[in-house]
């Protein structure tokens, strides 16, 4: 079978997790636990092995000829208006459905141990395979409806995972939130397409190639109502407030969200429509600084949060923050670069916290944590890769992706922009090293007076937390191989992953760059910039830590207080409700936002539009009801009227002929 043929069948990659998703909605019950979770686990770890065939079948064809779109058939066709159901596969697109499935595959089979006993197990297993294949569609689209599709399908799942345990109060209201801040988004992204049908003719990707000549203001329009759709899945401010809330759903729902599908979709978006921003003088600037703002705002919240999976969504707001940023100076390959490593130690990160969450029974607050990496060994050394990662750290992949973005930023000229970023890589290094001391390190204050573990998840932000006191439990444990083997993977790969893409001139060594082929307006041309740029980055790293180490090494002190956030003074309760931003956002949609709609309802609508249709309605009735009095049916009555009429017509008749 030929290159060509093999790339044709690309629509298996999205349908096999689709084929799991409608088997286990309809059967699951009778598969059952834990066949339910390996059958969608395998599923997955098919659509991984179709990404890898394509992907070589791809890697076969000249470079310049890297692009295959599928035959497919019409899906809309309205006038001049046609959209094609076809799957296009490019290097952008195969570099998305490797890590999608992969990752994906990995969270799979962590969720099967983690999602034990739960007596929606197999419902659960197949909104995970429907938000995998709903993410596959959005990255093969061949067209920006189709990605639409898949853009809607993962909002779709992600209310219906985020709100799991719908019979906490909590997790019902964080999908609802999770949900409706996203449709936000999604209003830009349609404008956008109704601009680009428009202007363009088509909404095919393959029209972005040649693109006729359009005006600035046309362009821009379109790259910002982009952007917006982009911020809503991305979580960028001020539409990042659904991230932090979904922590309300179950770990691998976390860890699958925040790592390999949804909120790397913004970016995806952006990347493949990126000529949009090449040719706007003012959006890509735009773009920039808020990813900029976002990455330090995340960073700075992150330092005061004490929920151990509440850090972790912070954290990846700021990422994608430094992600946006790449976008900005139009570093398309970082960006997309630090998308993979991301996947890579975030899946990681959460995976990690939920095996910490399984081990202590469900508590979820550092506070009461502490001294676990001598019970939970496996999660305790496969967490610390991935915080090194995350920090920066030579030579595991965070320092090559993120060391690239601020590379990129400083020799397109954007000093302030390297500066942002830069501090937010300090801030992180600071932030990641106290959650490792207060998880890992420092004394056991998950103890009891009988030695026994404290929590059972009941403790929340704000909460003053009994040191050494509270209800007893069985001591820590390490997860089951289900849970410790991904973790084992994604480690492997956070170490190795940054390799596919050293900032080198050599094509064996800048393969991902080469790979994907996107416009790099901004490189490094000198070694010994690269080398200082790197250097300065890999010391905020180093000293974020030290820093960090040096005001935890004790954990917390003897009251229960943190050093940390006590230096911070009054400010950190500002950080602990992150800026009040949510508390604000949620004010003004509460009141003018509230009183505005009951105005349009009530005083636009009621009493100006309805009340001038109800009142013409009322004048037609009043008017038809006065004339029925004259229709009496008696023909003594019509018979008189005619001779009144008659007279009074001769009456007329004969005072004009008298003038």
């Amino acid at each position: 079978m030929s290159a060509r043929n093999l790339l044709d069948l690309a629509w298996v990659i999205p349908a096999l997790p689709a084929l799991g998703a409608v088997v286990l909605l309809l059967v699951g019950k009778r598969i059952g636990e834990p066949k339910a979770g390996w059958l969608a686990t395998a599923l997955m770890a098919l659509s991984f092995v179709a990404s890898v065939v394509a992907f070589f079948a791809l890697r076969s064809l000249p470079p310049d000829a890297r692009s295959n779109v599928s035959q497919g058939f019409t899906w809309i066709q309205a006038g001049t208006f046609r959209v094609n159901f076809r799957f296009l596969v490019d290097p952008l697109s195969s570099t998305m459905t490797l890590f999608v499935t992969g990752v994906g595959t990995l969270i799979h089979l962590y969720a099967v141990g983690y999602m034990h006993g739960d007596e929606r197990f197999s419902r659960f297993f197949a909104y995970m395979n429907l938000f995998a294949a709903s993410m596959l569609v959005l990255v093969l689209g061949s067209s920006f409806l189709l990605t639409f599709m898949g853009w809607e399908g993962v909002g779709l799942c992600s209310y219906l995972l985020i709100s799991f345990w719908f019979e906490r109060n909590s997790a019902a209201v964080a999908g609802k939130k999770a949900f409706i801040t996203n449709r936000v988004g999604d209003f830009g992204f349609m404008l956008a397409m109704f601009l680009i049908f428009q202007k363009v003719g088509t909404l095919d990707y393959s029209a972005l190639g040649a693109l006729p000549k359009l005006p600035q203001s046309a362009v821009t329009a379109i790259a910002l109502l982009l952007f917006l759709g982009a911020m809503g899945k991305s979580a960028q401010l001020p539409l990042h407030i659904w991230l932090p809330d979904a922590m309300e759903g179950p770990t691998p729902v976390s860890a699958l969200i925040h790592a390999a599908t949804m909120v790397t979709a913004g970016v995806f978006l952006l990347v493949r429509a990126h000529v949009f921003f090449d040719l706007s003088n003012h959006a890509g600037t735009v773009v920039a600084w808020v990813g900029a703002i976002t990455a330090l705002y995340a960073a700075t919240v992150a330092l005061a949060q004490n929920d151990i999976k509440r850090v972790l969504a912070y954290s990846t707001i700021s990422q994608l923050g430094y992600m946006f940023l790449a976008v900005g100076v139009g570093a398309y390959s970082a960006a997309i670069f630090h998308m993979i490593t991301h996947a890579f130690f975030k899946a990681l990160l959460f995976l990690g916290a939920g095996s910490v969450i399984h081990g202590m029974h469900d508590e979820q607050d550092m506070r009461r944590m502490g001294g676990l990496r001598k019970y939970m060994p496996i999660t305790a050394g496969t967490f610390i890769v991935g915080w090194l990662a995350i920090a920066g750290i030579f030579p595991f992949a965070g320092f090559w992706s993120k060391d690239e973005i601020l590379a990129k930023a400083w020799v397109s000229h954007s000093y302030a922009l390297w500066a942002v970023g830069a501090a937010g890589a300090l801030i992180t290094a600071f932030y990641m090293t106290r959650q490792v001391w207060l998880v890992f390190y420092g004394p056991e204050r998950w103890r009891d007076d009988a030695g026994l573990v404290q929590g059972s998840g009941d403790a929340h932000e704000g909460d003053e937390v009994n040191v050494g006191g509270a209800h007893g439990g069985s001591a820590p444990h390490e997860s089951p191989w289900t849970m410790y083997l991904p973790l084992v993977a994604l480690a492997l790969l956070s170490v190795a992953g940054g390799f596919i893409d050293l900032p080198f001139t050599n094509q064996k060594l800048n393969v991902l760059d080469r790979w994907l082929e996107l416009p790099e307006p901004t490189t490094v041309s000198h070694f010994s910039t690269g080398l200082v740029l790197s250097t300065v980055a890999l010391v905020l790293g180093v000293v974020g830590i030290l820093v960090g180490v040096a005001v935890y090494r004790n954990g917390l002190r003897r009251d229960g207080t943190d050093p940390g956030v006590e230096r911070l003074g009054g400010f950190a309760g500002v950080l602990q409700n992150a800026y009040y931003l949510d508390a604000g956002l949620a004010r003004f949609v509460s009141g003018p936002v509230t009183a505005f709609a009951r105005f349009l309802s009530d005083g636009v609508d009621r009493a100006g539009i309805d009340g001038a249709v109800n009142g013409i309605a009322a004048g037609a009735r009043a008017g038809g009801g006065t004339l029925r009095r004259v229709q009496t049916g008696l023909v003594r009555n019509y018979a008189l009227g005619i001779a009144l009429g008659t007279v009074l017509l001769l009456l007329y008749v004969a005072t004009r002929v008298s003038f």
